[in-house]
C-alpha cells in the first residue's frame, strides 16, 4: 500500500527538533525539511549538526543549528528558536540497569533531560502557537512507558511522563489549536555501539527486528502534517507490535 506524500506540505512552517544530530532526532529533522519545513537543529555538538544541516541543505532543504543544554539552557533555545510550528520533544538518554546501581545524580540527570526539558521548552513555545491558533507538539516516549522492563524503571517512568504529558497537553492546548501527540518507539538501531541488546529486543517484537530511525521519523512527519489534522492527544505505538503482546 501506498502513502500519499505531499511535497513541500510544511513549506512555511518552522520545526525544532531537540537531540536533532543523531538518531531518531537526526532522521526526523531530515524527514520535516524533505516536507519544507525551516528546521532548528538543536543538540550539544556543532559538529556533528553541521553534516545534519549539510545532508538537508544538499537535498535543497532549509536548517540551521541552535546549541543548549536542557533543561537548563531551554528558555535560551525557545528565545533564540523564536516562532516555532512545530516541536519535536526527542532529546533524552537512557540508562538500564539493577535498579540498586543507579547513583542519585544520575536518576536526576535523567530525569531532568528526559522530562524537565520537554516540560519547560513546551511550556514556553506552546503559548505562541496558541496565539497564532494552529501548531503541532509531538513527544518521543517508548515502548517502555508501556510494558515492564527489568533495570529500567528510571527510564521507562521518564517515557511514561512524556505519555502523560501528551494527553494533558492535548487536553490543554488541542481546543485552541495546537495538537499534541507522541510515538512510542520499540527496539531501534540509533547509530550507537550495540551490545547485542537492541538486536536481542527486536527479536521479540511481532516483526522480528529492530527500526530504524527512519521507521520513527516518518511517523513523526506525519504526526507533525496536515495529513494527520484530527489526531490529537495519541501515543502511536511504532514498535513491531511489541507492546500488542
Amino acid at each position: 500500500m501506498s502513502t500519499t506524500v505531499t511535497t513541500g506540505e510544511l513549506t512555511g512552517k518552522t520545526a525544532l527538533v531537540t537531540g536533532a544530530t543523531s538518531g531518531i532526532g537526526r532522521a526526523t529533522a531530515i524527514a520535516l525539511a524533505a516536507l519544507g519545513a525551516d528546521v532548528i537543529i538543536h543538540g550539544r555538538d556543532a559538529a556533528r549538526a553541521a553534516r545534519v544541516i549539510e545532508e538537508i541543505e544538499l537535498s535543497g532543504g532549509r536548517a540551521r543549528f541552535i546549541g543548549a543544554d536542557l533543561p537548563v539552557g531551554a528558555s535560551k533555545l525557545a528565545h533564540e528558536a523564536g516562532d516555532v510550528d512545530i516541536l519535536v520533544n526527542n532529546a533524552g538518554a537512557a540508562w538500564f540497569g539493577p535498579s540498586e546501581e543507579l547513583d542519585t545524580d544520575t536518576y536526576h540527570r535523567l530525569f531532568a533531560g528526559n522530562v524537565e526539558g520537554a516540560y519547560l521548552l513546551t511550556a514556553q513555545l506552546a503559548p505562541g502557537m496558541v496565539t497564532r491558533g494552529e501548531g503541532a507538539i509531538v513527544n518521543v516516549s517508548s515502548m517502555a512507558a508501556n510494558i515492564g522492563m527489568s533495570g529500567g524503571a528510571a527510564y521507562s517512568a521518564t517515557k511514561a511522563a512524556l505519555s502523560s504529558f501528551t494527553r494533558s497537553w492535548a487536553a490543554e492546548y488541542s481546543p485552541k489549536g495546537v495538537r499534541v501527540n507522541a510515538v512510542a518507539p520499540g527496539p531501534i538501531y540509533t547509530g550507537a555501539a550495540d551490545d547485542g541488546l537492541t538486536t536481542a529486543l527486536g527479536e521479540t517484537t511481532l516483526l522480528g527486528t529492530a527500526a530504524q530511525p527512519e521507521d520513527i521519523a516518518e511517523t513523526i512527519a506525519f504526526l507533525a502534517s496536515p495529513r494527520s489534522s484530527y489526531i490529537t492527544g495519541a501515543v502511536v505505538a511504532v514498535d513491531g507490535g511489541r507492546t500488542a503482546i
